[in-house]
């Protein structure tokens, strides 16, 4: 019954873009059941093309339900023509919980694309976002039920290639295109990992089924070249640090919506598989977990670093998305490392941390994506020093974006503090605190978590204050005005998913327990409760008191200003008898000492003027901070490498009796070498 859901959703999502291939050169005669030659309204194709998304993912989302309802799985098989290959989907709690945000991301990015990204003012591209949208949908939900290797292979190489067109949605501009470049090659050096990956499982097992590795067939080399492909193939897709080269401007430049489920829930399935290919591994060595959380940290760490420095919106959300991905990888960390020494509490807490930050990161973030793109489309703009004073013009905008700022914070009472929680407990409890075994690699673990907190609040301090507090920077955003219902509804939904798991995480708690068992089949019947290891009442408790403390404060400050009189005056005037927009803090001031402390790795690139003198010239002041990576180390590296080997262009001369010579010559010295 679930697997049938949510193959019947799958297939809707991934048809829902073809009204609009083949319904947008023909309208429909009045008055009749003709159709004509002349283009079909916009609106009416790409509101077929919604319900059909809407309804897909309604429809899987209700078959992840009934598998939480009823915990009953019913493998579907068919034969393929691909030897070794066959049809064979299924369900557990692993697959479930991933099954879920991908539907409902899909879902509302589609319903905030019907105003974002309208057909009437985007002819040349609309049909081929909503078409791929409904493809990449699919092709996640396939690769997450698949049984098969070849069978997830197939979903992973269809969601890879979606995705390029979703990043290339405007492929008239030459940086999206080389960005999407980047991104192609980035996602196919990831395939031919799992190529490898998935060559050396079929070796062991002797077929290309998911099925758990016998324990006396795995050498310790075969298992390390497995971790490590696995590593390299998924921590491309997830974005870990350093392997994140393709993320930032793709996220930056892709539709908000489509950034949205890239960030939400694509990379997740790096994530996905990740887990889930360290699930069929037996006893893995306690350095594989200690690797996951130095990997963890410094995506964490770096990820936040980077995104302070950051001027453009949503290339700094792109950055939080390695933040939040580095969080992840630390709670699945602990929990390699609690399987490896037998730690049942470890595996809990850090595996149910881990999962649950996937679900809360799928919601802030897709969050914080759409409301940035409420500004963009009200400003025109993503550079955050052309902003300012939003808040008075698009106050719904900035209540989505404050709720997914304070969620990404990870404080109370929004869910990201819950899922933070958790692996920070499952840190302390490898400290050995309580007097049992300790791991001290959660030395260096729990401070790094706080640490990325920390860097995280005072980064959307500064966004905040500069996008939506003050006053406005440009013309464009002294006439912003506030988006419409259509995309404010998602927003609304996804910010209340946030205050519901914050206050509510008893609810959660099932479902990553079934998610638990999935990973490690071992601890069913033995693996104590999540309830049972975290006060996740107290939480709600707390959570209640402190909504209920803003409201009466808030409730307060109203009454307060109704009783007394109430003078406008300019926002941050600070006494200043004449003041400007530019007389405000700018993203550069507000973050330059943070940067400053991360300048090792940032490497930030400014210019200004060399001298002032005592009655000074117009002088302009920059800075920016690189893609230290790619900017710094790859790109060159393959600059010299081309200039290395340009030499060898002297051999292709374009003549047949040249080559024929190299033949002639590579034969006569194979055969003096065989003598």
């Amino acid at each position: 019954m679930s697997e049938s859901l949510v193959l019947l959703g799958m297939m809707l999502a991934a048809v829902s873009g073809v009204p609009g291939l083949l319904l947008s050169r023909v309208k429909k005669v009045p008055g009749t059941f003709l159709y004509s030659k002349r283009l079909l309204a916009p609106f009416s194709t790409q509101s077929i093309s919604v319900v059909l998304a809407v309804a897909g993912s309604v429809l899987g989302l209700g078959g992840v339900i009934v598998f939480w309802a009823t915990g009953l799985s019913q493998e579907i098989r068919w034969d393929w023509p691909i030897p070794g290959a066959e049809w064979h989907v299924g369900i557990d709690g692993l697959s479930a919980f991933f099954l879920a945000p991908i539907f409902l991301v899909s879902m509302l990015g589609n319903i905030y694309g019907l105003d974002y990204w309208k057909q009437a003012e985007h002819p040349q591209n609309g049909t081929k976002l909503r078409f791929f949208y409904g493809v990449v949908t699919a092709s996640m939900a396939l690769l997450v039920l698949a049984r098969n290797s070849l069978l997830f292979l197939f979903g992973w190489e269809i969601m890879a290639l979606s995705a390029f067109f979703l990043v290339t949605t405007e492929d008239h501009d030459k940086e999206v295109v080389a960005t999407g470049w980047l991104y192609l090659v980035a996602t196919h050096v990831a395939t031919l990992s799992l190529f490898a990956l998935f060559a050396l499982l079929h070796r062991l097992n002797d077929s290309f089924a998911l099925v758990r590795v016998p324990e006396n067939s795995l050498t310790s080399g075969t298992a390390l070249a497995i971790f490590l492909l696995a590593l390299v193939g998924f921590g491309l897709k997830a974005g870990v640090m350093p392997l994140h080269i393709w993320l930032p401007s793709s996220h930056a430049l892709a539709p908000s919506h489509v950034s949205a489920i890239m960030s939400g829930v694509i990379i997740k399935m790096g994530i996905y598989g990740l887990v889930r290919i360290l699930s069929l591994l037996p006893q893995p060595p306690w350095q594989w977990g200690a690797t996951l959380l130095g990997f963890g940290a410094l995506s964490g760490v770096l990820g936040v670093a980077f995104a302070i420095g950051q001027h453009d919106l949503k290339r700094l959300l792109a950055y939080h998305s390695i933040e939040n991905i580095g969080i992840i990888v630390m709670g699945i960390g602990l929990a390699l490392v609690g399987k490896s020494l037998d730690r049942v509490e470890w595996i809990v807490l850090g595996l149910g941390g881990g999962l649950l930050h996937v679900w809360n990161h799928a919601l802030f973030k897709a969050l914080l994506f759409l409301s940035a793109g409420s500004v963009i489309r009200a400003v025109h703009t993503r550079e955050l020093d052309r902003l300012g004073g939003l808040a008075k013009r698009m106050p719904w905008t900035a209540l989505s974006f404050l709720v997914g700022a304070v969620a990404i914070c990870g404080l109370p009472p929004l869910n990201g503090f819950v899922s933070e929680w958790l692996i920070y407990l499952g840190l302390f409890s490898a400290l050995g605190l309580d007097g049992g075994p300790s791991f001290l690699g959660a030395v260096l673990a729990a401070p790094a978590l706080a640490l990325i907190g920390g860097l995280a609040a005072a980064c959307f301090v500064k966004v905040y204050g500069v996008v939506f507090l003050g006053t406005a920077r440009s013309e464009h955003a002294e006439g912003a005005q506030e988006s419409g219902q259509r995309m404010l509804g998602p927003m609304g939904v996804l910010a209340a998913c946030c205050l519901l798991i914050g206050l509510a995480p008893l609810l959660v708690a099932p479902i990553l327990d079934q998610a638990i068992v999935a990973w490690a089949p071992e601890l069913r019947g033995i693996a104590p409760a999540l309830a049972t290891l975290a006060p996740l009442g107290w939480i709600s408790v707390m959570g209640l008191l402190l909504v209920a403390s803003l409201a009466i404060g808030a409730w307060m400050l109203m009454r307060r200003l109704r009783g007394s009189e109430v003078r406008a005056a300019v926002t941050w005037g600070c006494a200043y008898v004449a003041p400007t927009p530019r007389m405000q803090y700018t993203a550069s001031s507000f973050a330059q000492m943070l940067v400053g402390l991360f300048a090792w790795a940032l490497r930030p690139r400014t210019r200004r003027p060399k001298e002032l003198s005592l009655f000074p010239k117009p002088a302009h002041f920059h800075s920016e901070v690189p893609e230290t990576v790619l900017d710094e180390a790859i790109l060159p590296s393959l600059r010299f490498g081309a200039g290395a080997l340009a030499w060898f262009r002297v051999l292709h001369q374009g003549n047949i009796q040249t080559y024929l010579l190299y033949l002639f010559l590579t034969l006569l010295a194979l055969l003096l070498w065989r003598t």
